[in-house]
């Protein structure tokens, strides 16, 4: 393979492509791991003897430890470089995902889980960097349309997959399986993967200390109000987050005085299709991290469906999704940037609406197919637009804590929906059916959903000679 230009941000395509390959089937499995989880907790309470209360935390603690240090691990990359710290999070990963997959009981699985979020806060950020210095600005639509469509497939395959992996080898399957595609994106990624030019001088530590302080108080406290009634401590430590990260703020303003460059680049908002997008991504990272929790919930539980029949009714989702999906990024370089993202957001919202209909009625199962053949297609319109839309024209110089901004904003919108829907469920199970509880629970992502189409409502078209959206 011929060695790019050392000064260039920009491949042959050619290489370009092979380098998204590489990170696609690493991205991929770290979604897969993230949504898979939620197909085996009923296999988890049963062989694990867990409660409701740890089955949650098996996922609160994965998203707590991904979120908390994205915004600095985002720009990690920038400053030591996206393949190193690629390969990095990857060895973690698979480390901690082969401890996860040999779990003797559930403190064990949950302590496993945490280390295996960190390997993805680690990696993760570095995809979506990695793609945009790559690829020439008038090609970045395509390619993130392939990486926004990677996420999307990701989450949809999961139940059948996952339902397959519980009911044929065991639970322990579906982490033990990170191991092979770990390793082969790990080649890959050194193969293909150029060692990128640096773009940060030092990365400012009382930004780093902010950010891991305030996040973690913020995170946390979100996700323990809610199980534990909203204490006065809770209130407390979200206070207490509040103003660390209103520091933090304040802290980037005054970075390069004390000869650091910025965690967060404030620049970065001023982009206006950027910032619309990383709240609406947030929104739909509200829905996919909770709305199968539920799901599975009523189809086990609530009608009696073992884990591979319950995955295998999410199937006409993920087929439809795979078969969209390819056609949405090419299709967001040449429509207005709302139109896809608006009809996706809208498609979902009614689906998980309809969902709950269902849920509730005492009607034969296959009824709950077409809300389900309609997030198929919802989805398949919002992973990769938003993307595409949301980095397109960011000044390079910013890529890293662009994508860290971005995913974290996914990120918090997974924790917020993990632990506002785990609460809905215990709520009211000693006195309602267990298909009403799961019914009114999966009405917090829908309503999620009519935030993220009111964002995505106010893209703009956009120019290509500039770091910022011009208006329609």
């Amino acid at each position: 393979m011929s060695q790019p230009n050392p000064n260039s941000l920009v491949l042959p395509a050619p290489q370009a492509w092979r380098a998204l390959i590489a990170l696609c089937i690493g991205f991929f499995m770290i979604l897969l791991d993230q949504t898979i989880v939620a197909v085996a907790t009923p296999a988890f309470q049963v062989e694990l003897g867990a409660s409701m209360n740890q089955i949650v935390w098996v996922t609160s603690i994965y998203l707590l430890c991904v979120l908390v240090p994205m915004l600095f691990t985002g720009r990690l990359g920038d400053r030591f470089g996206q393949r190193n710290l690629y390969r990095v999070g990857m060895i973690i990963f698979i480390l901690s995902s082969l401890v996860c997959g040999l779990a003797p009981n559930i403190e064990t699985l949950i302590a496993a889980r945490a280390v295996q979020g960190l390997g993805a806060a680690i990696l993760t950020p570095q995809t979506m960097s990695v793609i945009n210095r790559v690829f020439a600005r008038e090609k970045r639509g395509a390619a993130l349309g392939v990486w926004g469509a990677v996420g999307g497939v990701a989450g949809v395959v999961a139940p059948t997959l996952g339902g397959f992996i519980v009911e044929s080898v065991g639970w322990q399957w579906i982490f033990l399986i990170n191991l092979p595609i770990g390793v082969l994106s790990l080649v890959l990624v050194s193969l293909w993967v150029p060692d990128m030019p640096r773009q940060v001088r030092r990365i400012d530590t009382p930004s780093v200390i902010a950010s891991l302080a305030g996040m973690g108080a913020l995170v946390f406290g979100i996700q323990q109000g809610p199980e534990l009634g909203w204490p006065w401590w809770v209130w407390v430590l979200l206070i207490f987050g509040g103003v660390v990260m209103f520091g933090f703020i304040r802290l980037q303003r005054s970075a390069v005085r004390r000869g650091s460059d910025p965690l967060l680049p404030l620049e970065i908002f001023r982009n206006h299709n950027f910032s619309h997008g990383a709240f609406s991504i947030a929104t739909m990272g509200f829905t996919v991290s909770s709305m199968m929790l539920p799901i599975m919930f009523f189809l086990q539980n609530g009608r009696g469906l073992n884990a591979l029949q319950a995955g295998l009714m999410m199937l006409p989702m993920a087929a439809l999704s795979i078969v969209i999906s390819p056609l949405a990024g090419p299709l967001a370089d040449r429509l207005h940037p709302r139109i896809l993202s608006m009809i996706g957001f809208a498609a979902m919202a009614l689906a998980l609406l309809s969902a709950s209909a269902v849920m509730r009625l005492d009607v034969a199962l296959w009824w709950f197919l077409l809300p389900v053949l309609v997030m198929g297609v919802g989805q398949s319109l919002i992973w990769a637009p938003n993307s595409a839309t949301s980095m397109r024209t960011m000044d390079p110089r910013h890529m890293g804590a662009a994508s860290g901004v971005y995913n974290t904003a996914r990120q918090v919108g997974a924790v917020a929906g993990a632990a506002a829907v785990g609460a809905a469920m215990q709520t009211g199970l000693d006195q309602l059916e267990v298909n009403v509880v799961m019914a009114n629970a999966i009405l917090l992502p829908s309503i999620a959903l009519i935030a993220g189409f009111i964002a995505v409502s106010r893209f703009r078209a956009e120019t290509l000679d500039d770091g910022a959206a011009s208006p329609a």
